[in-house]
């Protein structure tokens, strides 16, 4: 089998006014970069929604170190309708910088599925996370001046710090102004946890935007008062940095079908969903949109759902969820060495993992299609052995080949997924209401999402979460930030764990995005580089000045 790099170097692609053709979007509609990348000029997306085109939701058990191929699964399920004769397009989000140099490496899918000019699309792209990182710190940079320049607005505590697209763990604690009378304690995320990422993720226009920017909270004065970025008079600049980068991005996929992309808020400590304008885009021009949320059901698809779907009005018609025989071994308690071997005894005690995600997503009103990603290493009982436990399930299980045939590997996927999406007349159906308390939220997650008995808030979290609800935010939604890696807060906990709590040690207002982050277990939002990198596999060809090395 060829390498992901020289599938996507041998792929033959069509200049990307001709792939959004297939959409239906005219040249004048398109910003080019290159021949290969454009942005949408987006303009009255609320109104020109196709009330007949229906959104895929495409998420995934519990992650593991063997990969489960979700993009790799969203892609080839868009390609397969295609192939089927649907007019569908794949919404993504954008790679971000730390995880492309350090331990994930790429990510535009694999295989045969996958989305191009990849190398691209995983380095600079069209300078959204750029943009991003910029104006993060441009705020950060203008209300510091402010402290200096005499502090007009009696700012005491700053509350907004700095951001960049990479593992820098060296970042995560500094001291600013270092020697002064001004010297504090400040520190970095990485971009894609930044509250502008979720803004741009979460707005519809650039006058939204700009009404979004305006309600961050940067700082409380000295009689604790809150301080806005409206306050300071700054959000004029912040959205002249963000007017390009607000608009979605389309590429293609390998068999040239379209393909948006814009946005990459992690689902660990972000709300994991690509832009409310990307998805909107495709929906106003394809059939089918099938789109991906980060990591496991438990983050991606309830912030999808809970956080992206009760702010736009989005009602996604089916959940997808992808698994792997291998990932579900892991998750019966095997040992990586092991994943080889035919093992049912693991995969019986692997697979509650993907029992729990699929009776979340029917809390939602979603019907399921479990795409069963396929590796040369499953063996046949252990296949047969999936299948039937679907049947006694009563949940639609397709065996999907897209990695290895792209399109033609997913018929099936694509089949199932259309007769669910037909037959479902049902409402979508949040997990809580607007009017719960925060904790009320953050209980019920907890208990309904993750299973746990209870929750451990401290005294100081919660004294923070009544000064946010004293601002008048407690009706906004919770994005929890958790180890994507279990059920629970603790990552080594495979499977379906039973009896247990989780730990809320921290919680953040995000005014302008419009949600309450809640932090599970000292999360860590500044990733740190592994011994050996991804950075170190990737290398130019001079003379071409191809990259090499991204997979």
């Amino acid at each position: 089998m060829k390498s992901d790099f020289q599938i996507s170097n041998e792929c033959e692609k069509k200049h990307i006014v001709e792939v959004a053709a297939k959409l239906g979007i005219k040249e004048e509609e398109l910003i080019l970069y290159g021949n290969h990348k454009a942005k949408i000029q987006t303009k009255n997306i609320k109104n020109d929604i196709k009330e007949e085109a229906k959104l895929i939701l495409v998420t995934a058990i519990n992650p593991t170190s063997s990969g489960e191929g979700k993009s790799t699964v969203t892609i080839g399920l868009s390609d397969a309708l295609n192939k089927i004769g649907k007019k569908s397009c794949v919404a993504l989000r954008e790679p971000s910088l730390g995880p492309v140099l350090g331990r994930k490496g790429g990510a535009a899918g694999g295989g045969y599925a996958q989305v191009v000019p990849m190398e691209e699309i995983n380095l600079h792209f069209t300078g959204d996370m750029h943009a991003i990182t910029t104006a993060h710190n441009a705020i950060a940079v203008l209300v510091n001046n402010h402290v200096f320049q005499g502090n007009e607005l009696d700012i005491e505590k700053i509350v907004f710090n700095r951001v960049m697209d990479m593992n820098a763990r060296d970042l995560r604690h500094i001291k600013v102004n270092a020697g002064t009378d001004l010297e504090r304690e400040d520190g970095f995320d990485i971009t894609v946890a930044s509250e502008i990422m979720a803004i741009l993720c979460l707005s519809e226009s650039l006058g939204d935007l700009k009404e979004k920017l305006k309600n961050i909270l940067v700082a409380y004065t000295s009689k604790g008062e809150p301080i806005f970025l409206k306050d300071l008079k700054i959000e004029g600049v912040i959205t002249s940095l963000l007017k390009d980068a607000i608009k979605p991005n389309i590429v293609q996929t390998l068999e040239n079908n379209p393909a948006i992309i814009h946005g990459g808020p992690f689902a660990n400590i972000a709300h994991g969903c690509n832009s409310i304008l990307a998805t909107k885009t495709a929906l106003k021009y394809a059939d089918y949109v099938i789109t991906e949320a980060g990591f496991g059901a438990d983050l991606g698809a309830e912030k999808f759902l809970d956080i992206k779907c009760r702010k736009s009005g989005l009602k996604p018609k089916v959940a997808v969820v992808v698994a792997t025989i291998k990932a579900l071994k892991l998750h019966g308690n095997i040992e990586e060495k092991d994943l080889k071997e035919e093992n049912l005894e693991a995969l019986a005690k692997g697979v509650e993992n993907l029992e729990k995600h699929i009776e979340n997503l029917k809390k939602y009103n979603l019907p399921i299609v479990v795409a069963l990603n396929v590796f040369v290493t499953d063996t046949e009982n252990e296949l047969a052995f999936l299948e039937e436990w679907a049947l006694k399930q009563g949940v639609k299980l397709s065996r999907t080949e897209v990695w290895e045939k792209g399109g033609a590997g997913g018929i099936d996927l694509a089949q199932k997924v259309i007769e669910a999406a037909e037959n479902n007349n049902e409402e979508l159906k949040l997990l809580y209401n607007d009017e719960a308390s925060i904790i009320e939220k953050i209980e019920t997650i907890c208990q309904e999402i993750y299973g746990a008995d209870g929750v451990n808030i401290a005294d100081n979290v919660k004294e923070e979460i009544a000064k946010i609800e004293k601002l008048g935010f407690k009706k906004l939604p919770v994005c929890m930030a958790k180890t994507p890696a279990s059920l629970t807060d603790n990552a080594k906990l495979k499977g379906r764990p039973h009896g247990f709590k989780i730990t809320i040690n921290d919680v953040k207002l995000r005014s302008g995005a419009g949600f309450v982050v809640v932090y599970a277990n000292k999360v860590l939002t500044m990733p740190g580089l592994p011994k050996v990198p991804s950075a170190l596999n990737i290398d130019i060809d001079e003379e071409t000045e191809t990259i090499l090395g991204i997979f």
